[in-house]
């Protein structure tokens, strides 16, 4: 350990001193960057690490313009419950509703808990366009001609890379790259499955997954997600013994909207479950790479050795959601992936590729992401503390292992959509329980984003739905699941 570190964990010691022995109470304002830097004889720089520390850690929040502050500790809630298992496929139709509430958050004045998008500041936007700049003006016609699948070499060597570090046996030649990660999955969904037939899927699922099903008219036998471990492989066990499934899909790293993390003996006994049946497996993986944990899991395609799991992620949530750079390491159906990949879009955009095949290799990326995580797990931390404070009583809530969204679980018969109607007109989005499953359930739940830094504006419409919620919970309609 260098004396670097050494320093701003002192200092970070220091302050966390103060606050565990009351000196600083939650609420109270901690000294500033540079009053702490001449108290403890050290650089700005060194405190600024140690406030990040101690941010990532949940003991201190900064307030935009105005310093930082030991946070309100809340006492944790209960996570929320499981759906009740499913006993029958169903035809999914959920995209009217979708498009009502997803309208509402490409209006900026709305403050958006119901967008699953990280803010800008914690992108690295300057760097990254820099580097495009960089390249557009180097490639020359190449980087206005047709990459054609299976995409940027570069890309899907970095792609590869970065799998074989996570425990996969990829090569760059097992590496698709698609126009984002939904094409990656809806790719895979027409590979191994036709109109009418069932794929099983956990739940709850996000809602774009299940527009890509119904727009390919699939069935969806929905599996119950526990919030802290995943899908329920047992209730998966008993469906594949009781209906014909032509394939399943799940996110076991981080999934959404829950944030529940498969163990890796669960992966594997998934992967190995599908593999006895001759199974697929269409793993999502979006939101991997921002696991809250000290290690990288691994993903299920790091159990997979009869090449049926069919791995999508993109750089949407990581990087540049604009840039729409997904890939898919597809196993055995590598090749029907590559040729539908052609029908589908002819190629993905050259000079992201190339973008971001760069910045990862030498652009810091690992730096980004750890610095990234950290933010966002505070975040994470924030507003659940502040749900935890304003919301009504009986309230649970998720505790994601990584990402940026909370599932929100409000007292029984309250009525999540009539809240979503009442926080619009007060200027702030949420995702609706209902949207994300093809059966009537979820009624009393929302999905809330953290994907914005703490600011006293968010901190407003925290309370706000907090005494929207009370309201509509005192006005209770049916319960639908």
């Amino acid at each position: 350990m260098d004396a670097q570190a050494l320093l701003y964990e002192r200092v970070a010691a220091h302050v966390a001193g103060l606050i565990e022995r009351g000196a600083l109470r939650p609420g109270d304002r901690v000294p500033s960057v540079r009053r702490l830097s001449k108290q403890q004889g050290v650089s700005v720089s060194t405190v600024i690490q140690a406030y990040q520390h101690l941010e990532g850690s949940g003991l201190i929040e900064a307030r935009p313009q105005s310093g930082h502050y030991v946070r309100r500790r809340c006492a944790a809630l209960p996570e929320p419950r499981a759906p009740r298992t499913s006993t029958t496929a169903s035809k999914v139709s959920v995209a009217s509703l979708v498009a009502k509430v997803y309208g509402a958050t490409r209006d900026p004045h709305i403050v958006p808990f119901g967008a699953a998008t990280p803010s800008p500041e914690l992108l690295p936007t300057d760097r990254l366009n820099a580097t495009l700049a960089r390249i557009a003006r180097a490639s020359g016609a190449v980087g206005v001609s047709y990459d054609p699948p299976p995409g940027c070499p570069a890309l899907r060597r970095q792609i590869a890379r970065r799998a074989v570090e996570r425990g996969c046996t990829v090569t760059a030649d097992d590496v698709v790259t698609t126009v984002g990660a939904m094409e990656a999955l809806g790719l895979c969904l027409r590979v191994v499955a036709q109109p009418g037939d069932t794929v099983a899927i956990e739940s709850p699922l996000y809602f774009g997954l299940l527009q890509l099903i119904e727009g390919l008219r699939i069935r969806a036998l929905e599996i119950p997600c526990q919030p802290s471990t995943g899908m329920d492989l047992d209730a998966l066990d008993e469906a594949i013994a009781l209906h014909k499934i032509k394939a399943v899909l799940t996110l076991p790293v981080v999934s959404q909207p829950l944030g529940a993390s498969m163990s890796d003996a669960a992966k594997q006994r998934l992967v190995e479950m599908l593999a006895r049946r001759d199974i697929p497996l269409i793993e999502d993986d979006i939101y991997g790479e921002l696991y809250f944990g000290q290690a990288m899991p691994r993903p299920a395609k790091a159990f997979d050795e009869a090449g049926l799991v069919m791995l999508c992620s993109s750089f949407t949530k990581t990087l540049a959601p604009g840039y729409r750079v997904g890939y898919v390491m597809p196993g055995r159906f590598r090749d029907q992936v590559e040729q539908l990949k052609f029908a589908n879009s002819v190629a993905t955009p050259t000079l992201p590729q190339l973008a971001i095949a760069d910045f990862v290799e030498n652009g810091g990326y690992e730096h980004h992401l750890r610095a990234m995580r950290r933010k966002l797990q505070a975040q994470v931390e924030q507003v659940s503390a502040a749900i935890a404070e304003h919301f009504p009583a009986g309230t649970r809530v998720s505790r994601p292992a990584g990402g940026f969204v909370l599932w929100v679980e409000l007292p029984p018969g309250t009525s999540a959509l009539e809240l979503h109607a009442r926080a619009l007109a007060h200027s702030i989005s949420v995702a609706p329980g209902p949207i994300f499953s093809a059966k009537p359930r979820f009624a009393n739940c929302i999905r809330m984003s953290c994907g914005y830094p703490w600011s006293d504006l968010l901190a407003h419409a925290v309370r706000t739905l907090g005494r929207l919620a009370r309201e509509v919970a005192e006005r209770p309609g049916p319960e639908l699941g």
